[in-house]
């Protein structure tokens, strides 16, 4: 980026240069005896060369861990999962499967003389046993559909999961009964009778339910234990003695009405009698019982019909009596309960100012962190996220990266943490990457803190002004964070900065900050994020001519409401938005969710409501040319609503393109690494072909 590394505006014809090359991240760089050395910026070609640590499970004695291992294959263009083993006292490192299949959610046997898995060997996703003393891996069960939550039995003997059980589905008449022999018919028709009839990453929801299962350790016939029309979901928590598993479920009639509901009830393995422990209107879920088996913690909230509610951790007896919240006027979210061995305590992880922690929560209610610098929330963003588990000792086992670093598995011990991997150790010592800082500043609306961070173009001089992207996280309530995003590293190797910002509604910062866009979504977010576009620009970094704004799914949202309130972008893209509340409502995946929980009424009961927030009710002012990107499969933020808007845009004369991502769902639609590549690719040729502006009346001389 020798062209970037002047004060001002960069020559036209050198940044061009920089953004086609990163506009062709497949073909752009020089290949073979071409190069004259190694390709030192960050292009879509690399995403094939990367690699995630994930789910580490640190053995009961804490000698070994076994995580995930994902990374994109460039011959099938997608990731694969294989699990590793790390012996933490040496750091070496052994495959234990995933040769031949995807292979995931390793756990211990209590005695960490085994590991069982899931594996797709063979086909469908199967449940595997490793042996570790010289054995083999054995396929345990030849199930029609894959197994979850994995849970072995405290003597060894069992391991209990959860499997959807299909049923026959609705039926309404028939078609003729007398088809001529050969005679090719159409397709019998399809019958929906769910509320939820279609689930993104999934696609139209089989009949069925998920049920319990327990299978022998080796080997032999599955017995299912719980029944009925509901959902029994994970995960799993057994009893010391082996008699009763916990879980959480809502098992009430109109569980399909009442999305968060859910309780904790004790199954009785031998009966398979049922006993519900909680009772109260909002989820309790995530059942972890104690070592002594006296206490069991779990995770839920009341249900106050807000957009977004943090967990508290909760203790009660093993019989539902004697519930005490341990996190009342703790201010954030736990996740991931596991008990310290001596039972007087429970780790938890947790988000805050876009970091993610694992905190040890007294059974007093003390709180007192342990473990810094989680990561693993996706690749293609910054987000938070991670994942760890507990020794017998301890010990804790965790994904960990930088803002420069995808994750890795790390070990804590001994109030110390080391790295025991390096994935990715070929490209960082040939790639440069964004240098990544915090920015902060007050809201011009109230004036409250808003929180971001700003990766820069590779070899970025003080005092240089750069191009600037908005890039806006979806949820809304989730995250950004310094962590490792190729999204922002492809952007930043054309010349950007990105600026990943945490406006109002975000998480990690207080239940409060979350409920600021309570029933108000979009709105006052919107003034954060233009005044932390304006401390940007009040560092010297961004060129306030030169701004561009994108984001997903909730970030889509936004960049639709930004384009209608101002024409201070140049180019923005919005990816996967939702742009009319009333058919968000009635067509995504979550019926019973949306118009209740966010928006506080059902369309007909308060359409204006619907149509104020609705981003399409601002289209009569964009200005700015808008790319609109969706994946073809996608019903978290269904199609039609980036069609829509598309439409709108189109009709009214603002430059528009629509970019669909074939086969991709809302949460994968950067999972495929060719199209991830290629989604960067068109959004950075949709700004550089916008750089120098768009106006009507420039349209209107046009020849």
């Amino acid at each position: 980026m020798a062209a970037l590394a002047q004060e001002g505006d960069a020559p036209a014809q050198a940044r061009e240069d920089a953004a086609s090359q990163a506009a062709a991240p497949l073909s752009g760089a020089a290949m073979g005896s071409e190069r004259t050395g190694p390709e030192r910026r960050f292009t879509g070609e690399d995403l094939f060369d990367i690699a995630i640590a994930a789910d580490p499970q640190i053995s009961p004695d804490g000698r070994h861990i076994a995580y995930v291992r994902r990374a994109n294959d460039i011959m099938t263009d997608r990731a694969v999962s294989a699990i590793w083993l790390i012996d933490t006292r040496t750091g070496r490192e052994t495959p234990l499967a995933g040769r031949a299949g995807d292979a995931f959610s390793p756990r211990w046997s209590p005695d960490g003389r085994r590991i069982a898995y899931a594996s797709t060997e063979g086909g469908g996703a199967q449940l595997w046993v490793q042996w570790l003393d010289g054995g083999e891996a054995v396929r345990l069960t030849g199930l029609p559909t894959s197994p979850s939550h994995i849970a072995w039995s405290p003597d060894g003997q069992s391991i209990a999961y959860t499997m959807l059980v299909k049923d026959s589905g609705p039926s309404l008449g028939a078609a003729p009964a007398n088809r001529p022999e050969g005679a090719e018919w159409a397709e019998p028709l399809e019958i929906h009778d769910l509320l939820t009839y279609r689930a993104d990453g999934q696609g139209y929801v089989e009949p069925g339910f998920e049920k319990i299962f327990l299978v022998p350790a080796t080997g032999g016939a599955p017995r299912q234990l719980t029944f009925g029309r509901y959902h029994d979901s994970g995960p799993l928590s057994w009893s010391p003695d082996g008699a009763t598993i916990y879980f959480g479920a809502n098992r009430r009639p109109d569980w399909e009405d009442d999305p968060l509901e859910s309780e904790i009830h004790a199954l009785d393995v031998a009966s398979g009698a049922i006993t519900r422990l909680t009772d109260r209107n909002g989820p309790d879920h995530s059942p972890a019982v104690s070592p002594d088996g006296g206490k069991i913690a779990y995770l839920g909230f009341d249900d106050a019909l807000r957009a977004y509610e943090d967990n508290d951790l909760y203790v009660m007896n093993r019989d539902g009596s004697g519930r005490r919240n341990l996190t009342a006027d703790w201010g954030y979210s736990p996740a991931g309960i596991a008990w310290d061995a001596d039972g007087r305590a429970i780790y938890a992880q947790y988000d805050i100012s876009g970091e993610t922690r694992v905190a040890r929560i007294g059974l007093d209610g003390s709180v007192r962190d342990v473990v810094h610098g989680l990561s693993g929330g996706g690749l293609d963003r910054p987000y938070t996220g991670g994942s760890f588990s507990v020794a017998d000792n301890d010990a804790i086992a965790f994904t960990g990266g930088t803002a420069t670093r995808p994750a890795e598995v790390q070990l804590h011990r001994g109030g110390e943490a080391r790295i025991l991997t390096d994935l990715n150790r070929s490209l960082r010592a040939v790639k440069t990457f964004g240098e990544v800082r915090r920015i902060a500043t007050r809201s011009s609306h109230d004036g409250i803190e808003i929180e971001g961070w700003l990766t820069l173009p590779p070899g970025y001089v003080e005092g240089q002004r750069v191009p600037l992207i908005l890039e806006i996280h979806g949820g809304p309530f989730a995250a950004y964070g310094p962590h490792f995003a190729t999204d922002n590293q492809l952007y930043a190797a054309a010349g950007y900065a990105v600026l990943s910002a945490n406006p109002r509604g975000s998480t990690s910062y207080g239940e409060d900050f979350a409920n600021l866009i309570d029933k108000a979504y979009p709105g006052n977010d919107y003034h954060d994020l233009m005044s932390i576009v304006d401390r940007a620009i009040a560092l010297g970094i961004a060129d306030p001519d030169r701004l561009f704004v994108t984001g997903g799914s909730g970030g889509g949202v936004l960049t639709s409401w930004i384009v209608g309130k101002t024409n201070r972008f140049k180019a923005a893209a919005t990816q996967k938005p939702v742009i009319n509340w009333t058919t968000q409502a009635l067509t995504a995946d979550g019926p019973a969710f949306f118009g209740r929980y966010w928006l506080g009424a059902q369309p007909w009961e308060d359409p204006e409501t619907y149509w104020r927030l609705s981003p399409l009710s601002l289209v009569g002012e964009v200005e700015t040319p808008t790319l609109v990107v969706v994946g073809s499969e996608d019903y978290r933020t269904p199609v039609s609503e980036s069609e829509q808007y598309y439409t709108a845009l189109r009709l009214r004369g603002v430059p528009t393109a629509l970019v669909k991502v074939p086969g991709a769902s809302h949460g994968g639609i950067a999972a495929r690494p060719s199209q991830s590549a290629a989604k960067a690719s068109a959004i950075l040729a949709w700004f550089e072909r916008h750089a120098q502006g768009w106006s009507r009346e420039d349209a209107a001389q046009a020849p």
